[in-house]
């Protein structure tokens, strides 16, 4: 049969898209379609020298979870005292609706203390872990839960060394757990409604990044970042499609993927490792009357991957960078940064957020730094262009900002607070 090599389609969806959600909410990890953009448009471009309307703020203990909005509702996770929390607020006023006890609280000297992982909301389902690994499936409307594994002691996970981090992501029916576990268990697909495992794959210790999921001409792949490697794999039977060594002081493997359409995908990492762009291929058979899957998983087809570019001009630590018109935005460190998809190039630089935290809406960059400073500025290749700039916090602030329905979420590790950005509220 004659082979061809089919590149992957512009049609690639992230696997956001199939949450039960509307665009203007940001249901979890990095929002939507797990990108870190939001769809939101007429963000307020002035603000006065206290930055965007104050519409609430509200006390919270230690933790660097960040914040999912759903429904009118806000969720996170929380350490106080000795014990850890999921904690679901109103999206008005800020007011508990209610709080469930998740773990003992997490220390951790250096890194700091709490839980780590964003919740993630599917209907009237949460889905999250806690800092020691207990996975939890909790009824959204009233914190009730519905199911839980001990990721530890159920498939022999070992605690990474600054917490168990990874957020869980919803795909159809299944909720795909970055786990770390023993022999052929560092990836596991539960059914989200029983917790039942569906099944298990690769070999890798656990990294500090979150998974994502793209679809390309019929061929799903669900992309991970663990502890020493980039992977593809099916979400049917968690076939391995593709591996890429990605070697990193610590393990820390914490940014997550970037997909840039049609066929790429970017990773970054700190403690002087750098970034990469990977290109995918798909080759298969069109005399074949089965499926691409079916192909790659009787060993008739392939999908294979190449390196663009790799390089040392940007070092995302802990900060996942955003994608804009074919650049990509991030932190270098404590610098931000814009450099060129394609080929790594960089365009610009500047200083003064330290290690801090970037989204994207409206064609701007929503910036925190890691002392509070909130800045609005223009997604630009041309150079660095700020609209405005505020400091809204104190403390340390190590959580990206959410968007959803004009407000703007923002905490450190002592309370949360909402901003009307839009002027809606």
């Amino acid at each position: 049969m004659k082979k061809i090599i089919v590149f992957l389609a512009v049609s690639a969806l992230l696997c956001g898209s199939v949450l039960a959600a509307t665009a203007t909410e940001w249901p979890q990890w990095r929002g939507l379609n797990r990108d870190g953009v939001s769809d939101e448009v007429g963000l307020l471009k002035e603000w006065g020298p206290n930055g965007p309307k104050m519409l609430w703020k509200v006390s919270l203990g230690e933790g660097f979870s960040g914040i999912s909005v759903s429904q009118g509702r806000v969720y996170t996770m929380f350490s106080e005292g000795n014990d850890e929390f999921i904690i679901c607020l109103n999206a008005t006023d800020g007011g508990e609706i209610w709080r469930f006890r998740s773990d003992d609280n997490y220390h951790e000297g250096q890194g700091g203390n709490g839980p780590r992982a964003t919740p993630t909301i599917d209907g009237d389902l949460l889905f999250t872990v806690s800092a020691h690994g207990k996975l939890y499936a909790l009824n959204a409307e009233n914190g009730e839960k519905v199911w839980s594994h001990d990721l530890q002691r159920k498939f022999g996970s070992k605690m990474p060394r600054w917490g168990f981090s990874t957020s869980p992501l919803v795909d159809g029916e299944l909720l795909l757990v970055e786990v770390g576990g023993k022999g052929e268990k560092s990836i596991v697909a539960f059914n989200k409604n029983s917790g039942d495992v569906i099944w298990s794959s690769h070999k890798d210790k656990l990294g500090y990044s979150s998974p994502i999921a793209i679809t390309v001409q019929g061929v799903r792949q669900i992309i991970c970042f663990t502890g020493t490697k980039l992977v593809s794999v099916s979400p049917t039977d968690g076939t391995i499609y593709w591996q890429y060594p990605w070697k990193t002081g610590y393990d820390v493997n914490a940014a997550t993927p970037v997909f840039i359409p049609p066929d790429k995908v970017f990773i970054s990492s700190g403690y002087d490792k750098g970034a990469a762009v990977l290109q995918m291929r798909v080759f298969i058979s069109h005399d074949d009357d089965r499926t691409a899957v079916e192909q790659i998983k009787e060993n008739q087809g392939k999908v294979r991957i190449r390196e663009v570019w790799k390089n040392r001009k940007m070092k995302n630590q802990f900060s996942s960078s955003v994608l804009h018109e074919n650049y990509l935005y991030g932190f270098d460190n404590s610098i931000l940064k814009c450099i060129e998809a394609d080929t790594g190039e960089e365009q610009w630089k500047t200083r003064g957020f330290g290690k801090g935290t970037v989204i994207l809406a409206d064609g701007h960059l929503i910036i925190l730094s890691d002392r509070g400073k909130l800045a609005l500025a223009e997604a630009t290749p041309v150079g660095y262009t700020e609209k405005a700039s505020a400091k809204v916090l104190s403390g340390l602030c190590w959580t990206a900002p959410t968007l959803a329905d004009g407000r703007l979420y923002v905490r450190n590790e002592e309370e949360i607070a909402c901003l009307d950005v839009t002027g809606k509220h």
